[in-house]
């Protein structure tokens, strides 16, 4: 085999090689593109009680790290360490948070009312 045959068939075979990489993302997102637009609708029934599953957990979330915060900083205060209470009132006014604010923001996305 001559040797100019055999670097015209390696740059041939690299030429392929190097169209193959350039052009292949665009036919593989060609294709997908066609399938998406075959798809149709997508069902989102379920979306409203998923939102109000995460709308009660956010309610009841709240009222617990509140209340557990609360009876933190009780019990500190009744022992007489007031500055030891200082962060379960800080957890307390973060559950409050939680429980009026999470909830009414997630009932703001759904259209539920609290």
């Amino acid at each position: 085999m001559p040797l100019r045959s055999c670097f015209r068939t390696h740059n041939l075979h690299r030429k392929l090689l190097h169209a193959a990489r350039v052009m292949g993302p665009t036919l593989v997102a060609c294709a997908f593109a066609g399938v998406a637009h075959a798809q149709g609708t997508m069902d989102f029934s379920g979306a409203q009680t998923l939102m109000g599953t995460f709308k009660t957990f956010a309610i009841y979330a709240g009222a617990v790290i509140c209340f557990g915060g609360l009876i933190f900083a009780g019990i500190r205060m009744m022992s007489g360490r007031f500055q030891d209470a200082i962060p379960g009132l800080f957890g307390a006014l973060f559950g409050a948070g939680v429980l009026g604010w999470g909830a009414g923001w997630i009932g703001s996305l759904t259209g539920q009312s609290m």
